[in-house]
């Protein structure tokens, strides 16, 4: 069974389609108008080994808040579709990243339950143009729309790039183990509920 999805959200703020595939190679085409989220999503699918295409216009004249959040819930839309009923997932995931002198851990629950729990304290409040508030509208976008509950620490770190960069590579990775198939649980949903 293909694990693939492709999502199209249009507003009078941002047109963005997304579509992807769980169990790619790691290949991208991005094209966000933002040019340090194209670099975080490229992470997202190199380091998870998800085929991703991202095309977004937005009001970016304005700022880059709309795009970045919207980008957020059609990413979030799209894996809620592509990973189904979760049958024989691992469901959690976790990873450490270090990036020179930065260190980020994520833990990751496809728990049909949306919550996030963030504590990065950025040491610049612009990383090439993306505004590092808008980091955690991402992430809320995302988690609100593919139901999961993500925790997200960045233990340490005085670079913001890379930061921000050790964060999404753990984000990458805890989802990659998180959608890995348990071999020992084929077509079942790994939850007591018998749903997720």
């Amino acid at each position: 069974m293909t694990r693939t999805a492709q999502v199209t959200r249009n507003t009078r703020e941002t047109q963005i389609r997304v579509a992807l595939d769980l169990d790619g190679s790691g290949q991208s085409e991005l094209h966000t108008g933002i040019g340090f989220l194209d670099h975080m999503l490229d992470q997202v699918a190199r380091h998870g080994l998800i085929d991703l295409e991202v095309q977004a216009q937005g009001d970016l004249h304005i700022d880059g808040h709309h795009t970045v959040e919207d980008i957020g819930i059609t990413l979030g839309q799209a894996v809620a579709q592509a990973v189904g009923d979760k049958k024989g997932i691992c469901r959690y995931g976790h990873a450490y990243v270090p990036l020179d002198e930065a260190l980020s851990r994520v833990v990751i629950d496809f728990s049909g339950r949306p919550g996030l729990v963030m504590d990065v304290l950025f040491t610049a409040p612009v990383i090439g143009t993306l505004d590092t508030q808008l980091i955690s509208e991402f992430f809320h976008g995302f988690v609100n729309h593919a139901n999961v509950t993500l925790h997200i620490d960045n233990l340490r770190g005085e670079n913001a790039h890379h930061q921000c960069e050790s964060v999404f590579k753990a984000f990458a990775r805890a989802m990659r183990m998180a959608l890995t198939p348990d071999m020992r649980m084929q077509g079942v949903i790994p939850s007591t509920k018998g749903a997720l």
